[in-house]
């Protein structure tokens, strides 16, 4: 039996953009000799899977994107749209492959909200054992329209890191992310919490770069990360990525307070 409870189904086309344009830099994607990405959890559409095969396979022409759902009509429903490269089948955390083949991408997107913070270790733990080696999990949340978006990227030795993408064209504060974290972060954006330092200094070198608006918010964004990074903070990625509105920290430098992977 799918392992999982049915979610409320929303999605929106265009809405994973975000994700999909990180997940085509992964060396995880770049690297694979026959890139295998799951959609896990796609929901009422099979919108986020079709989307995501059309930009991939710009990267990588040999994709293949299986959309994997819990609801039964779901599957069915999509199974209409499948096509050379997509397919689609029942499944939940467990992530059900042909042939028991391992996965070299899961994006597991919006489905996690609806559980306990308590139950993400062990839906990781499940998700990231159908990795193939150097696999990743890229699990996650984003607003309805796409505009606000945070991952953690899980490997199967643990997570690695915390990536926030923003559209940087009328953002008044950084922090407005706390409201998409992922479920492992939500509850902890409180005081004493790493993550909720992180969002303050974030707020803070916003606010002080705030005459560089006047030439561009992505100039505003740029001089934002590096501040951060030249504070010590552990930020990952090239400049170009903090052109594209993002920011990716090491998972130690904002992991809660007692997390651990082995548990």
């Amino acid at each position: 039996m799918p392992i999982g409870s049915i979610t409320r189904g929303t999605t929106g086309t265009n809405r994973l953009r975000r994700v999909d344009r990180w997940i085509g830099r992964l060396p995880a994607f770049l690297r694979s000799p026959a890139p295998l990405v799951v959609d896990l959890g796609f929901g009422a559409s099979p919108a986020t899977a079709l989307e995501m095969h059309d930009r991939l396979s710009l990267i990588r022409d040999d994709v293949r994107v299986v959309g994997i759902e819990i609801d039964p009509a779901r599957v069915a429903l999509a199974s209409l749209s499948a096509r050379d490269g997509v397919s689609f089948q029942l499944g939940g955390f467990e992530v059900p492959l042909e042939h028991g083949r391992p996965a070299t991408v899961i994006r597991a997107f919006n489905v996690l909200r609806q559980y306990g913070e308590a139950d993400v270790l062990a839906h990781w733990h499940r998700m990231a054992l159908r990795l193939e080696s150097g696999g990743v999990l890229v699990e996650g949340t984003c607003n309805e329209s796409g505009r606000v978006a945070s991952w953690v990227d899980v490997t199967p030795e643990g997570p690695a890191s915390l990536t926030l993408s923003l559209r940087l064209t009328g953002l008044e504060l950084p922090s407005i992310v706390a409201e998409r974290l992922p479920k492992v972060l939500i509850h902890r954006n409180v005081p004493g919490e790493r993550i909720h330092a992180l969002m303050a200094e974030l707020d803070r070198h916003w606010r002080l770069h705030v005459g560089l608006g006047t030439f561009s918010p992505r100039q505003r964004w740029i001089a934002t990360v590096a501040s951060l990074a030249g504070e010590g903070w552990p930020v990952i990625g090239a400049r170009g990525r903090s052109r594209l509105g993002e920011l990716t920290i090491a998972w130690d430098a904002v992991a809660p307070a007692g997390f651990d992977w082995r548990a």
